[in-house]
């Protein structure tokens, strides 16, 4: 239950009751300092809830008075439907799904900004060649049909590198197709699409599946992590006291998993996601190191510029995307980790 004696004594609330009862914390005040006891989130965030618990850290969460209701879901689509249903107050997505959640009236705010430290050397996505097609460039890619969700990360890195390579939409065939599980490389190895950008830790598993399949690089950075949560539960006082507590472990976890990859390997990659021994230490090497980053600024640029080119290719509105960063936790993930924050995360 609640604790009306924190809703009274919580510092800069805005005065006015939500709906449940919650006192509302503007989105300008301070982040409350005490979690009432019993404070529930819901997230969904599979990998750091392995982390957590094999870390340990889990039970930081319990101490602090936060009680988290875990929900596995990743990834834009899913999310954004458990935001309108209410089921969810945050996920963790790529930084595209902030975007369209503005764009089809759904609110919401990013608490958390990671970083790969090697973004070009280790990036997300690979672009998967379907076999025999003769993809080696980008340049190569004129005339073909690439997978293709508008919604998705996914979506997203098909433009930049068309607009990497002096292609338009019209220089190829964008080929619909909403990013799940395997679907795209089904979608590769039964010749539906030419190309398709794949997890870069999948891609030496789907060369192995499907004879003559191939990848190349993009040369883009695509290595935006973030944690985004209906901007409703961020003015919920109460749980915006247990975001605080949660994005702070969240960022130590990641550190976590950096120095034990075989707790990780073992916690998350073989038994929530299934993978054997081996295809886990090639997600691993493929991985790069996570880092948080000092400032969110060039985060925030770099969405910026997406969101840009986005309005431009898919006809979006023009958005002003610090509308959608809550900066208040910027420091709290930086303070978590201290001195092993990433100093400038160049751009």
């Amino acid at each position: 239950m609640r604790r009306l004696s924190f809703l009274l004594t919580a510092v800069l609330l805005a005065g006015c009751a939500s709906d449940d009862g919650g006192a509302t914390l503007e989105l300008t005040a301070a982040l409350p300092e005490k979690v009432p006891s019993g404070t529930e989130i819901r997230i969904g965030d599979p990998a750091i809830q392995a982390v957590l618990g094999a870390s340990g850290l889990d039970k930081e969460l319990s101490e602090a008075g936060v009680e988290v209701e875990w929900a596995n879901i990743s990834g834009g689509p899913q999310s954004i439907q458990a935001f309108r249903a209410d089921k969810l107050d945050c996920s963790a997505v790529a930084d595209i799904p902030s975007l369209f959640a503005a764009w089809t009236g759904t609110s919401t705010r990013i608490v958390f900004q990671s970083v790969t430290v090697d973004p070009l050397t280790h990036p997300i996505y690979q672009l998967g060649v379907a076999p025999g097609v003769a993809v080696t460039s980008l340049a190569d890619l004129r005339g073909k049909k690439i997978a293709y969700s508008a919604g998705q990360a996914q979506g997203a890195l098909v433009l930049r590198v068309l607009q990497k390579a002096g292609l338009s939409q019209k220089d190829v065939t964008l080929v619909e197709l909403t990013s799940t599980g395997d679907s795209y490389v089904t979608a590769l190895g039964s010749k539906a699409v030419d190309v398709a950008p794949i997890g870069a830790a999948n891609a030496k598993i789907y060369k192995a599946k499907y004879p003559g399949a191939t990848a190349i690089l993009t040369g883009i950075r695509d290595d935006a992590s973030t944690l985004y949560c209906l901007t409703s539960s961020v003015q919920d006082a109460e749980k915006a006291a247990a975001l605080k507590v949660y994005v702070g472990l969240r960022a130590r976890a990641l550190l976590w998993q950096n120095e034990n990859p075989d707790g990780y390997s073992k916690a998350y990659l073989q038994k929530v996601q299934g993978l054997g021994p081996e295809d886990a230490k090639d997600v691993i090497a493929s991985d790069g190191v996570k880092g948080i980053p000092a400032t969110w600024d060039n985060a925030i640029a770099r969405l910026q510029a997406t969101a840009d080119l986005l309005a431009t290719e898919q006809k979006q509105e023009k958005l002003d995307v610090s509308t959608l960063v809550d900066r208040r936790f910027e420091k709290v993930e930086a303070d978590a980790v201290g001195s092993q924050v990433v100093s400038g995360d160049a751009a």
